[in-house]
């Protein structure tokens, strides 16, 4: 592999045009992809086989006219008058025809006025008296009343008790995600012209299109990441390629992934999280091949040609196994077979593909067109004294201080993981609702409103279906009047009504208020009893009752991820090791370092639960919104941290092995390959964390809270666990670490990760031009190099 690499390293350096101008031609096609394919990103957490997504697909084919996304808009009048005054209540009408009157807004007046013209013949409207009776009164005295004007009501509108608010629900022709881009923002926009500033008009937290995906919180985390560059690498140019990799990097990635997002649904999420990831490791790899080229010319005197070469050989190795676990971690995601979560583990992958090619091909290339100016002019061929690398110096005394004390820092890096963690036994998971939005939002202000004037379920009904197609004939009213008295003496219901009926009368939907919101345990506790209630009601009723809305689809999507979160870590945990294992030729290592990945996702639900569900500290990252954890992110955050500690993993163990290789016994092989490695992952690690947490201000709560727990997640596992818990446990191994048995380590391949073969078969032109044999690095230059492989017994 190694050789390999070396000589794509140096061909790509000797020919960097020819490299140059094929990434340059796979850019211009995505672009032009772009411009020809409109981006079309879902927001739709839909998965297939669950209880809730059954009914919503049922009630697709039933009640095709019913199958539009739903809409939401919240009217509030001035502090001191109500809706139906003279003023507001004009506004009111004007904007609710503006809404109509949109070409992507199903306009059912006329069908209510011929239903109403129909008067007791109607069969939608006698089963609304069936359902109205059987209802009762409200539990609420917060009820809300139809709104009317001159005698008629306004369709699909109705007024608080209080008077203050209006609350109008409508139906897009498509689901919001199908809409054409900028749909909903003209449908807000027409109702809010037409209200003439009379109202004060807040869309639910339903009513957003594609979230804002770039805004200053990542613009910074880049800046910061290239600060980061410019301090470890010292130099504008060499700080610069990471980024210009990193740049192409996620544009060939995430902009293919939207060139295919009008054939293939990609949820918004998925374009994110391969963004974070596309930024971080395009960084990161870019950084650890340019460290290796420049210490190659600045400490071993090569030039710059064939510091490339041996830079893609030996860092180029470590970056191709790093990026194959990311690979690997995403990948695992597919065996679960669920779509959503398919989908984003492809495109973040793919990503990550991306760009491990870019740090091996285009990057040599750009260091073609760099030459030695990728070092300062007075540290180039050795000129650097060699007590000026104090950040070595550090690094090697925290290195050996480790080794000394080593069960007292494996007992700390042991412990406050584990604290952290103790939060996550509370995790409860669910979908983000308008209170977890900013108060800024005019979501989260659409959600408190609705909650203060009707009620906290209004912010979450219910959808129940009611289905007697098997049955052959339509429903009646008193059927529907018998399901509705049967829902209604389940606690926690605070109303009941009819809130459509397919054209040939054999399903109906019912829209049932709980008294809890959205992520109450109440109003689980209510779907719960629901669900179990509803087989005795089909069966006595003749009629197949389902449960959908925001709270059922909640509890069906958290459940099905945690039946398959073990699967998916057994999974990714088995190939993981096994790529380990290949690279390494070591049993123990692999152990330690997925033990070590344990506890630092531990931890990381554990600090996304005290900040997101409990609300601790959540002034020092600009948030005031509690929330449960977002049921995705568990699932997801596993795969994409395993892949990124890794990562770090393979960075540092790889410059261990390298040591001993090299003939260091295993405890000095720990502190010569950690003061070799650990200043490039620290600047690598901070990278990282400080793109992630550009997205914690993302106004969308999802992408907050995924950015959030991905920069908490490496600040622990890079700084607790690879910089201090690795080290301190392979020193306490000792020798140990790299024990194989003997017959496993003759059928496993060389990978040669470390270069060892490279040295060996290739010879390097010293500063002069002469050729001479490849020199050690500069730590190692003293070893003894009798030490060849792993020890095996």
């Amino acid at each position: 592999m190694s050789v390999l690499l070396y000589r794509l390293g140096r061909f790509a350096y000797g020919k960097p045009w020819y490299v140059i101008a094929g990434w340059l031609a796979v850019l211009a096609s995505v672009v032009a992809l772009l411009a020809a394919n409109p981006v079309r990103l879902s927001n739709e957490v839909r998965i297939d086989g669950t209880p809730s997504q059954k009914v919503i697909d049922d009630l697709t084919k039933s009640m095709p006219e019913a199958s539009g996304g739903q809409g939401l808009l919240l009217f509030k009048a001035p502090d001191g008058t109500r809706i139906d005054d003279e003023k507001p209540r004009t506004a009111l009408v004007a904007a609710v025809e503006a809404v109509y009157r949109h070409p992507h807004v199903v306009d059912t007046r006329q069908a209510l006025a011929r239903e109403a013209a129909k008067g007791e013949e109607s069969p939608l409207l006698r089963a609304q008296a069936a359902v109205a009776r059987a209802a009762g009164r409200p539990s609420s005295d917060r009820e809300p009343l139809p709104l009317q004007v001159a005698g008629q009501p306004v369709p699909g509108t109705v007024l608080s008790a209080d008077g203050s608010t209006a609350l109008m629900q409508f139906q897009f022709d498509e689901q919001t995600f199908e809409l054409p881009s900028g749909t909903i923002d003209d449908t807000i926009e027409a109702a809010e012209r037409a209200a003439q500033g009379e109202l004060q008009v807040l869309p639910s937290a339903a009513m957003i299109e594609v979230p804002e995906i770039i805004g200053v919180g990542e613009i910074v985390g880049v800046a910061v990441a290239a600060l980061v560059l410019l301090v470890t690498l010292g130099s504008v140019i060499a700080a610069g390629l990471p980024l210009v990799i990193a740049l192409v990097g996620v544009t060939v990635g995430v902009g293919g992934a939207f060139t295919l997002s009008t054939v293939f649904e990609i949820h918004s999420l998925a374009a994110v999280l391969a963004l974070m990831l596309g930024l971080a490791v395009g960084i990161d790899y870019a950084l650890f091949i340019v460290n290796r080229e420049r210490r190659l010319i600045m400490d071993d005197g090569l030039d710059a040609h064939e510091a490339t070469g041996r830079a893609i050989g030996t860092a180029g190795s470590a970056v191709f196994f790093a990026g194959s676990t990311v690979v690997i971690a995403l990948a695992g995601l597919l065996v679960i077979g669920i779509t959503l979560l398919s989908t984003m583990a492809v495109v973040a992958a793919a990503t990550i593909a991306v760009a491990v090619l870019l740090a091996l091909t285009l990057l040599p290339a750009l260091l073609g067109l760099v030459g030695e100016r990728v070092c300062p002019a007075g540290t180039r061929h050795g000129a650097r004294p060699r007590n000026s690398v104090t950040g070595h110096d550090r690094a090697a005394r925290w290195g050996s201080r480790l080794v000394r004390q080593r069960y007292g820092a494996l007992a700390a890096s042991v412990l406050i993981p584990v604290l952290l963690a103790l939060p996550a036994t509370d995790m409860k998971m669910g979908l983000p609702s308008g209170a977890s939005y900013n108060p800024d939002t005019g979501q989260r202000r659409s959600y408190e409103l609705v909650s203060d004037a009707y009620g906290p379920g209004y912010n979450g009904p219910l959808l129940i279906a009611v289905d007697s197609t098997t049955r052959g004939t339509p429903l009646t009213p008193a059927v529907l009047g018998a399901v509705t008295s049967e829902l209604r003496g389940i606690k926690g219901v605070t109303s009941i009504s009819l809130a459509g009926m397919s054209s040939t009368g054999s399903t109906a939907i019912l829209g049932l208020v709980p008294a809890g919101g959205p992520n109450d345990n109440a109003t689980k506790v209510l779907v719960t009893a629901v669900r179990d209630r509803s087989a005795s009601i089909s069966k006595a009723q003749g009629a197949v009752i389902g449960v959908a809305g925001f709270t059922a689809l909640a509890i069906d999507v958290s459940d099905r991820l945690a039946d398959a979160l073990p699967v998916y870590l057994a999974t990714v945990l088995g190939l993981s090791l096994l790529v380990l294992l290949l690279v390494f030729r070591s049993l123990a290592v692999p152990v330690l370092a997925t033990l070590g990945f344990l506890l630092s996702i531990a931890a990381t639900f554990g600090l996304t639960t005290a900040v997101f569900q409990w609300g601790w500290l959540q002034g020092l990252i600009g948030l005031d919104a509690t929330a449960p954890v977002v049921s995705l992110l568990p699932i997801i955050i596993t795969g994409v941290l395993y892949g990124l500690a890794m990562d770090y993993q393979m960075f540092l163990v790889t410059s261990v092995r390298e040591a001993h290789v090299h003939g260091a016994t295993a405890r000095d092989a720990t502190v010569a390959g950690f003061s070799r490695a650990s200043s490039v992952v620290l600047a690598a690690a901070t990278i990282m964390v400080s793109v992630f947490a550009g997205f914690v201000f993302n106004a969308q709560p999802m992408i907050k809270q995924a950015g959030f727990a991905l920069a908490a997640g490496i600040l622990i596992d890079a700084f607790v666990i690879r910089m201090t818990l690795i080290p301190a446990a392979m020193a306490i191994v000792d020798e140990k670490a790299w024990w194989i048995p003997a017959r496993l380590n003759r059928l496993l391949p060389d990978l040669d990760v470390e270069g060892d073969k490279l040295a060996q078969k290739i010879t390097a032109p010293g500063p002069r031009g002469e050729h001479a044999p490849a020199p050690a690095s500069p730590e190692h230059r003293h070893a003894a190099p009798s030490h060849r492989g792993s020890r095996t017994d």
